[in-house]
């Protein structure tokens, strides 16, 4: 089986911790092909980021299909571009905060997403109530830039630990969320010292990559996942055209 793993911003140490993440949890056949962006932001911290992200996402998806993949994972908690994305492959596609929120639901009644930024908590919330679990969870914000994740003067883990604990006593949470990629390595050791389990969605998403291919199953192609319509598309986004635009 072979995996997909794309990072949609440009930073290739983000994408090597994401790939260390997803072969630390990949089942014996299962091969992580890691892919990072060619162009776009170099983080992902809100919608504008986000927007822009997706035709290098896309691009990525499209010149690996001839090497053949079987599932692709997006690599940034935002869940960017994943409709899009889902649209476009002929194969399962998942998104870090989907898969995160449905596994830690498997594990907990209430349970709470800790993120980076307050732009990125607005989105993220959005997200979860999307996915059915507004009811259920609670996203923190602890005021990291993504990039800082990267460095270890920062401050930025004790800022995420300080959240957590907030969560664990104010949130009620039964488990945590770590709601960006650039978090994944983490996952682990903040489970051990916090007693309560800690989902990584980089682990998430491909376990349930796994499962879907290992099923048979695949993303629908009748209604709001179809494939896109042949037409043309101008300028810049000419190369992103579907196969058979008519001339």
């Amino acid at each position: 089986m072979r995996i997909l793993l794309v990072n949609p911003n440009t930073t290739a140490s983000m994408t090597e911790k994401a790939a260390i993440a997803a072969r630390a949890v990949a089942a014996t056949g299962t091969d992580i092909i890691a892919a990072t962006s060619p162009m776009g932001p170099v983080s992902i911290e809100g919608h504008y980021d986000g927007a822009l992200a997706i035709p290098g996402l896309l691009m990525e998806l499209k010149e690996r299909q001839g090497a053949g993949y079987d599932a692709a994972v997006v690599a940034c908690f935002d869940d960017t571009g994943l409709d899009a994305a889902r649209a476009f492959a002929d194969v399962p596609v998942l998104g870090l905060c989907e898969s995160a929120v449905a596994t830690a639901g498997f594990l907990a009644q209430r349970f709470t997403v800790v993120t980076t930024l307050e732009r990125s908590r607005v989105l993220i919330d959005n997200l979860v109530r999307r996915y059915g679990m507004g009811g259920r969870a609670k996203v923190r914000a602890c005021d990291i830039p993504v990039l800082e994740l990267e460095n270890e003067a920062s401050g930025a883990i004790g800022k995420l630990r300080a959240e957590i604990e907030k969560a664990l006593s104010e949130d009620g949470a039964e488990a945590i969320v770590l709601g960006c990629a650039g978090m994944t390595d983490l996952a682990r050791d903040l489970q051990e010292i916090y007693g309560v389990p800690v989902v990584d969605g980089v682990a998430a998403a491909v376990k349930q990559a796994e499962a879907l291919v290992s099923l048979g199953l695949s993303t629908s192609k009748r209604g709001s996942y179809a494939s896109p319509l042949p037409k043309a598309f101008t300028g810049a986004m000419s190369r992103f055209a579907p196969m058979g635009t008519p001339s």
